[in-house]
């Protein structure tokens, strides 16, 4: 498949790390979503990086109080062996009150390497 063409997939096909973080986030389980990432991950989100476990655990618990909202697994995507798209409807109290959102993550073995977050 060239660079950047996404198949799209069963999301029930989409890597058990991944789908343990969506399920973990989803939760508000910060420490289980945690255990999803490497040590040096960074996560992109709003135009913010956060890298590192501390920053991606602060990023996940100001995530989880500073709205509600609902979140539904609406398609799934991979590029290769370690990129994979999860796109998300969100319903909520923030700002716009709907947004679909593209997680796309990078896999390093088991982990999540990199989570970057985007319309």
């Amino acid at each position: 498949m060239p660079a950047n063409q996404h198949e799209s997939i069963d999301p029930a096909a989409l890597p058990a790390v991944v789908t343990r973080y969506l399920k973990a986030h989803r939760a508000h389980d910060t420490a289980t979503a945690l255990t999803a990432f490497s040590g040096d991950a960074t996560v992109t989100d709003e135009g913010n990086t956060h890298e590192g476990t501390s920053a991606i655990e602060k990023w996940l618990n100001r995530s989880a109080s500073e709205y509600t909202y609902t979140t539904e697994l609406t398609g799934a995507q991979k590029t290769d062996a370690t990129h994979y798209i999860a796109t998300h409807h969100l319903e909520g109290n923030f700002p716009g009150g709907e947004v679909d959102l593209r997680y796309q993550f990078t896999l390093r073995g088991d982990l999540i390497e990199h989570l970057v977050i985007e319309p």
